[in-house]
């Protein structure tokens, strides 16, 4: 029976999927997603550079994901094959994970309500049928690295990430007897304690001002109410997040992009959105959010997935200044 959850150990019909490290630990799940999936874009944003801990795709197409849930840590294994998706987990959160996989890979989500007015917008969801927008179910796990992405180069945050994460966090449940998921190097994040209680000299050593981890330390005193926010509708979970001083709008949306599957949760406030979305629907590559928010108005309920399809239809407007030089007050 799809969704059903069985022990590795356990005797089970062949399903049509590479097979996973064997673990004594280990619980499975075969599902049918609805309609076209594909992993890549899906789980995509949950990607902090190209070595975030939490995250690797593999050379035989598997995605592997670390994460902290409500039971416990957990290790999750997703593969897809003639149109079915294979899954693995391990750890005290593995059937926590399972549970949860279709949200994960945007079951809740419904691609065919956006109507697309813009040519661009047409075409670009006619070719990628296999997007839809995820559902984590987990909000600390993508406020802290976005509150990281706070005002300094993606380079920056995506370090910052991979050295707290690596330093504090713990070694992600799995088949540890097995070399190439040893070779990973998978890691779960801190849980809210542990965060709380790095020093400062970790927080400058990591390249984090006083402002970002200061907003952390604020969220993470109050983890659990945030992480109600996950089952709240937008504008209310948005309003939870907001309450934590240094916690805006760019922080909240980018944040419940993913925890939520937030489809309206636009992101205002980034140096770049609004030049990309205005030069691809109005040919405006100086737009502001004011002017961003205009050209996104017929798409309301949808104004996450319409952003999404602007960048992934490559219609980005040439660069005219130099990037943003990276800071570095590990040095200082």
């Amino acid at each position: 029976m799809a969704g059903r959850f069985v022990p590795r150990s356990t005797p089970r019909a062949a399903v049509p999927h590479q097979a996973a490290p064997p673990a004594a630990d280990a619980l499975t799940r075969d599902w049918a997603p609805p309609g076209p999936l594909d992993l890549r874009l899906v789980l995509g944003p949950l990607r902090r550079g190209p070595a975030d801990p939490t995250y690797r795709m593999t050379a035989d197409g598997a995605f592997w994901r670390a994460s902290r849930t409500p039971e416990g840590p957990g290790t999750l294994r997703v593969t897809e094959r003639g149109g079915r998706i294979g899954a693995t987990a391990w750890g005290p959160g593995a059937s926590w994970l399972l549970d949860r996989l279709p949200a994960l890979l945007g079951a809740d989500d419904d691609p065919d309500a956006f109507r697309p007015r813009h040519r661009l917008l047409a075409l670009t969801h006619h070719r990628r049928p296999g997007l839809r927008l995820l559902r984590t179910g987990l909000v600390m796990e993508s406020l802290i690295p976005s509150i990281l992405e706070q005002k300094v180069t993606t380079d920056e945050a995506y370090r910052a990430w991979r050295l707290l994460v690596r330093t504090h966090g713990t070694p992600a449940p799995g088949p540890t007897g097995h070399a190439p998921f040893t070779a990973l190097g998978l890691h779960v994040m801190p849980d809210a304690r542990t965060w709380s209680l790095i020093p400062s000299w970790e927080w400058h050593r990591a390249g984090v001002d006083a402002k970002r981890s200061g907003t952390i330390l604020r969220a993470v005193r109050v983890a659990r109410r945030l992480e109600a926010a996950a089952a709240m509708e937008l504008p209310e979970a948005a309003a939870r997040l907001e309450l934590v001083p240094g916690i805006g709008p760019w922080t909240s949306a980018e944040t419940l992009q993913r925890s939520n599957g937030a489809a309206d949760a636009v992101t205002v406030g980034d140096l770049h959105l609004p030049g990309i979305v205005g030069h691809a629907l109005a040919d405006r590559r100086d737009a502001d959010d004011t002017e961003m928010l205009a050209l996104l108005a017929p798409y309301e309920g949808q104004r996450h997935r319409a952003t999404r399809l602007v960048l992934l239809s490559g219609r980005t407007p040439p660069r005219r200044a130099p990037r943003m030089s990276p800071g570095d007050i590990a040095s200082l």
